[in-house]
């Protein structure tokens, strides 16, 4: 912690009007919340695990943390928010359970094929887990059915969430910039929703899933090049603790 530099206010506020983070300039309420968030995000990266991440997310302010990071990241205030804010701070002991439980998770779906799984954090502060597709592997160019191989995939991912039930899934679509914006929406939307039904076919209860496309407003590479192009043509799915997981955790029961 002693050799970082102290970060000036006009350091952030450049890295957020940059084109590169594709949101519009802040509110001084917002570059307000973002000063917050920066300081809690450096402490909690100073040499700690993921489960003592999700310990030090929890202590106090997890709720107003999380909350913040939704507000921030939504451009139209939905979507980009990860689970239900259940609007009350989470206790670090919490934090940690719940963190050690995704963890968990997160190693058994890396065993996916043609997935990228990570961590994230949704809007209560909390750990959650992030699983990006290829859309090439999901689905035919401009298409939104299905693909065998999809399927097999998908499969695997519903019956790695056979035990972890208090859970709810969050499925966005994404599109490169090729063609209009109505198009890429109706595409993005499509496949986020075939996604969607598929998996609760397999046992995956609608009322745990929100599904939406996001078109092209939120690329992860360069939409110059055709390498750029086709990572932004994605499904991205997140795992994130619902009310009835975090009560758990709460009281012990959580296993």
């Amino acid at each position: 912690m002693k050799n970082l530099r102290k970060t000036e206010k006009s350091d952030i506020f450049d890295w957020i009007n940059t084109g590169n983070n594709h949101l519009k300039p802040l509110s001084d309420m917002k570059k307000f919340v973002l000063m917050f968030l920066c300081g809690t995000m450096i402490l909690s990266g100073c040499g700690m695990s993921n489960t003592g991440k999700g310990s030090l997310i929890g202590s106090g302010a997890g709720a107003a943390i999380g909350a913040g990071l939704g507000y921030l990241i939504g451009k139209d205030g939905k979507g980009a928010a990860i689970g239900a804010a259940i609007g009350t701070a989470v206790g670090g002991g919490t934090g940690a359970i719940i963190g050690k439980k995704m963890d968990q998770k997160a190693e058994e779906l890396a065993a996916l094929e043609n997935a990228q799984v990570e961590t994230v954090e949704d809007v209560n502060g909390l750990k959650a887990i992030k699983v990006t597709f290829d859309s090439g592997i999901l689905f035919d160019f401009n298409k939104a059915t299905l693909k065998a191989d999809a399927k097999r995939n998908l499969d695997k991912f519903a019956a790695e969430m056979a035990d972890l039930p208090d859970t709810d899934i969050t499925v966005l679509g994404h599109t490169d910039n090729v063609g209009s914006a109505e198009a890429n929406q109706k595409v993005s939307d499509n496949r986020a929703n075939a996604v969607s039904s598929y998996l609760q076919g397999k046992g995956i209860a609608k009322s745990r899933i929100v599904a939406e496309g996001h078109s092209y407003n939120d690329p992860v590479a360069d939409n110059s090049t055709a390498e750029g192009r086709a990572q932004n043509r994605r499904v991205e799915i997140y795992i994130s603790a619902n009310e009835n997981m975090i009560k758990a955790a709460e009281n012990g029961t959580l296993q």
